[in-house]
């Protein structure tokens, strides 16, 4: 096999810029029965061009202020979904951030997700030395669940989380995965 270029990798993440908009507001668009049924009480802006493009200059500030990344999910080069690293705290005695995804609807089921946040726990553990990553899925969002244990995360308990968009708590269930390499800080 001399001469020939290395296989890209199946699924990567890419950091989310403007000239995405487009493309992920289609795939948001067209997967929008799947996805309103987990996001959290998002409003119809979140499916158009427009509400995207707010969206990734939202998600662009956040990288800028060092309190979150939001990525691209890439599947041979082709943009499948999303992924975003929020919350992020490097404070003295806890490092830790969140992590969301979604996956266009025509292509779940072929691991995209899975995949997508064991590479997520790499960035947040070896690139920003993070100690920890939590994950909260509605209760019955079991294909999420299975995502989040394929990956290392733990299942702590049930959290209402509080909705921006509708002012209300949903119950949400609250998964962790610790970093292997990192002491307790608190020792």
């Amino acid at each position: 096999m001399l001469g020939r270029p290395p296989a890209a990798p199946a699924i990567s993440l890419r950091p989310i810029a403007p000239e995405d908009a487009e493309v992920v507001a289609a795939l948001r668009t067209a997967s929008r029965g799947l996805l309103s049924r987990w996001e959290p009480d998002e409003d119809d802006a979140s499916y158009t061009l427009a509400g995207v493009r707010d969206a990734i200059e939202a998600a662009l500030a956040r990288t800028a202020a060092g309190t979150g990344r939001s990525y691209v999910i890439l599947d041979r080069g082709r943009p499948v979904g999303g992924l975003l690293l929020n919350t992020i705290v490097q404070g003295p005695y806890i490092r830790t951030c969140s992590v969301g995804y979604w996956v266009a609807a025509a292509e779940t089921g072929r691991g995209i997700a899975t995949e997508a946040v064991r590479l997520a726990k790499t960035i947040a553990f070896e690139e920003l030395g993070l100690d920890q990553v939590r994950a909260e899925t509605l209760p019955d969002n079991l294909a999420s669940q299975k995502v989040l244990a394929r990956n290392g995360f733990r299942r702590l308990g049930i959290t209402p989380c509080y909705s921006l968009a509708t002012g209300r708590l949903r119950d949400h269930v609250l998964f962790e995965a610790p970093n292997p390499r990192s002491e307790p800080r608190w020792n």
